[in-house]
């Protein structure tokens, strides 16, 4: 699933799609695996788009229309049994727990393509580093992620927030943030994507915040045109999905954070010093 993904991304990267067109991209590439076989209204239906706009977005990708889109996925597919897992085992023998092993092992080779140019993680970083303080959203399944991040971002950074609990206080802690200093959001936005979320990204932008957002593809219905949107695959093959590519990206962006900030170091040490007179740790 991760190789389909990946080739869907290729497809899509270098065009200006519209909000509809984004939302199109962002349904195939989580339905990778079962894109070359949808039809136009199928599609439409699970985008929640028109037909119609399903034929423009295949348009706007330089196809005839939608008809050649889905014949140009379906031979750039690997034949079946020739697209083998990251370590060389053919998928049709392995459990289904094993699969989404291997899918989120593509994820992460995926990722670590992507970062091949670090240049986008090292502005997010010095980004990071000069907000204070820095807010930093994630709502719903995203939570746990920002959570993870914040923790560990509070431990180099003078003023973190973290905001994981939607409603009518959301809006007042990001002005909050605003009124305090802050020149930056970082956001995580997984699917489903609350819509809680764009409306904070929106009042985010509105208040002048720079937005950094690491979202689970490049078309997710978070992204706004200005924003700094740093894609991480999920897995979709259990129950729920796995998100093993934006906790690691994420941890990227702190590594790229502390280099902005020169008093890192020194943090991690006194608090490493404090841990050990505290007794905080059994090891």
């Amino acid at each position: 699933m991760g190789g389909a993904s990946a080739r869907l991304l290729k497809l899509f990267d270098g065009h200006r799609l519209t909000p509809t067109q984004r939302r199109i991209a962002h349904c195939m590439v989580r339905r990778a695996g079962d894109a070359p076989f949808l039809s136009s209204v199928e599609l439409a239906e699970l985008a929640g788009v028109s037909q119609p706009s399903v034929t423009r977005f295949a348009v706007a990708l330089g196809f005839d229309g939608y008809p050649a889109l889905r014949r140009h996925l379906r031979e750039s597919a690997p034949q079946e049994g020739t697209e083998s897992t990251a370590g060389g085992e053919d998928p049709g023998g392995l459990n289904e727990y094993q699969q989404a092993v291997h899918a989120e092992i593509e994820n992460l080779r995926h990722l670590a393509a992507l970062l091949e140019d670090p240049a986008p993680v090292e502005r997010a970083g010095r980004l990071l580093a000069a907000s204070r303080p820095l807010p930093v959203l994630g709502l719903r399944a995203a939570a746990a992620q920002a959570g993870g991040f914040a923790y560990f971002a509070a431990k180099v950074h003078p003023d973190v927030r973290l905001l994981t609990e939607g409603g009518s206080m959301l809006v007042d802690r990001i002005d909050g943030c605003v009124r305090a200093g802050a020149s930056v959001l970082m956001c995580f936005a997984l699917p489903r994507h609350p819509r809680e979320t764009v409306e904070a990204l929106e009042r985010a932008r509105e208040a002048g915040l720079a937005v950094i957002t690491v979202a689970d593809s490049a078309f997710a219905p978070v992204a706004g045109p200005g924003d700094l949107l740093l894609p991480a695959a999920v897995g979709t093959g259990l129950a729920f999905d796995t998100a093993c590519a934006p906790m690691l990206l994420g941890r990227v962006l702190l590594e790229a954070m502390c280099d902005g900030l020169p008093e890192a170091q020194a943090r991690l040490e006194e608090f490493d010093a404090r841990a050990s007179e505290r007794g905080l740790f059994a090891e």
